[in-house]
Order: C-alpha cells, then sequence, then structure tokens
C-alpha cells in the first residue's frame, strides 16, 4: 500500500502592484488577485487595483508610510502565517516591485522559517516605470551606463547610503541615481553627493505619484532641486532622478533649459 502523498504547503503570493496603472499590472498578477481571499495590502498600492478582487474578498490594510503610524512587520508576518494556515489564498499586495525597497526578502524569509511556501511575482518598479511616464530613460548609451537605486531613508534611525561614495561613482561611471523615499531629504541629499563631487548643475528631477491621475514632473539641476521640491509642494510617494540620462527626453531638456535659465538669473540679481 503506498503511502499518502505529503499535503501541499499553505502558499503565499508575495504580488507587486507595479506603480500605478491597474494596467501595468502582469497578467499573473491580476489572475492571483482575481483568486484571492485575503489580501495584505500596501499604502502605496492604488485602490483602482483593488477592483480586480473578488467580491467577497477582504482586504486588511497594512500599510508603512515615512512619518505616518505603520503597521509592525512583525505583525504583517503573523497576518499571512494564520491566514494562510487557516487554508485561504492569501496574497501580500505591495506597491512597485515586492523585491525593491518592499521588505519582500524579509517577507520570504519568514513565511519559509513559518513552514510555508512563497510564490513572488514581480512589479514593475517606481524607479523605472516612474521616470518612463514622462519619456525619461534610466539608461541610455548616449548618457548613462548604468543604473543605481537607493534609498534616501535610513532603517531605524541608523546610517544613509554613502552619497560622496556614490557621487564619485555615478560621475566617473556615468550612472544614474534613483532615489526612493528622498524627497523629504532631498536638500540634505543633494548638498552630500555635491560635495561628493557630483555638479551642483547636473541634471536632477522628482517623479511623484506616476502612472496615477496625480502624476508630476518638476526637473531642475541637483543644486536646485530642493527649492523646487518646496516651492511646488512634491510629496511622496516620489523618486528623486539625477543623472545627464535626463537629456535624453525632451520634456526634461526643455524644463532643465528653463531651470538653469532661473538659476543664472536669480544669481545675477544675488
Amino acid at each position: 500500500m503506498r503511502p499518502p502523498a505529503p499535503r501541499p504547503l499553505p502558499t503565499v503570493w508575495l504580488v507587486g502592484a507595479g506603480p500605478g496603472d491597474p494596467e501595468l499590472l502582469t497578467l499573473r498578477a491580476a489572475r492571483l488577485l482575481g483568486e484571492a481571499d485575503v489580501v495584505l495590502c500596501d499604502d502605496l498600492v492604488d485602490r483602482r487595483v483593488l477592483a480586480l478582487l473578488k467580491p467577497e474578498a477582504r482586504v486588511l490594510p497594512v500599510g508603512k508610510r515615512g512619518g505616518c503610524v505603520s503597521t509592525e512587520q512583525a505583525f504583517i508576518h503573523q497576518l499571512m502565517v494564520r491566514e494562510a494556515r487557516a487554508g485561504r489564498r492569501v496574497v501580500r499586495l505591495k506597491g512597485g516591485d515586492p523585491f525593491v525597497f518592499g521588505r519582500g526578502g524579509e517577507e520570504v524569509d519568514a513565511l519559509r522559517e513559518a513552514g510555508l511556501d512563497v510564490q513572488v511575482v514581480p512589479g514593475l518598479s517606481a524607479g523605472v516605470a516612474g521616470p518612463a511616464a514622462f519619456g525619461i530613460p534610466v539608461t541610455d548609451r548616449r548618457h548613462a551606463r548604468g543604473l543605481v537605486l537607493v534609498t534616501g531613508h535610513a532603517q531605524d534611525g541608523g546610517a544613509g547610503p554613502d552619497w560622496a561614495s556614490l557621487a564619485a561613482t555615478a560621475r566617473a561611471s556615468a550612472l544614474t541615481l534613483v532615489v526612493y523615499m528622498g524627497v523629504a531629504r532631498s536638500a540634505a541629499i543633494a548638498q552630500a553627493l555635491i560635495e561628493g563631487g557630483l555638479p551642483a548643475d547636473t541634471p536632477a528631477a522628482v517623479v511623484q505619484a506616476a502612472h496615477t491621475e496625480a502624476q508630476r514632473l518638476g526637473v531642475s539641476t541637483l543644486a536646485g532641486l530642493p527649492a523646487l521640491i518646496a516651492r511646488e509642494g512634491y510629496a511622496s510617494p516620489a523618486v528623486l532622478v539625477i543623472g545627464e540620462v535626463l537629456h535624453a527626453a525632451a520634456l526634461a531638456r526643455e524644463a532643465l533649459a528653463e531651470a538653469r535659465t532661473d538659476t543664472v538669473a536669480r544669481q545675477g540679481h544675488g
């Protein structure tokens, strides 16, 4: 007599919701959302995405936003384990991509340690898809040979990125810097990059709420970017794009020319 086949492990799907527009979801992500019983949803997920859920699906908000009350990561782990062990189809829905500043790695480890199976469904990350909303490529062989994705937010109050090293590397290797969670610290970041050797007139942009009705683009120089952000009220969710690659987009070129002209005019009156 054959022994019974082992029961499959409970599964949790970590699904990337992309930067906003539901049409940017992968086909697999859309299918899994339509099959889910429980969805643990981040704040940054566009609420239009939730229209794909079946009517009886439960949505558990587990948001994490800088400066706001956030759900403890350990509690998110507990919720996923509990719901999956109860036999429910669980989707952990994250803005962008689960493995790009989405704590996806931590959640995979926690779920596997609990004896669960985990499946990851990638999504478009704001660091690439955000600039693309305005025709800005993050790499272009005429202007940028590579890309660095970096967070502007230090974890748990610890040390942030080594901006001086990033500035030197970006200048030497013609790299684009894309900074997540950097709007609130844009002045300190810009100063550190300039002190690290990145020219003050390096093109820089802020891309806010890409692929939503609220999307906005602001273009300036690295030195002028913090003032632009403050003056125009740019806020999260947003990424900073820093590098010569902004010359590859006509819209950015025009805005950059105006920013440089304005800088020169203000210096002349100083």
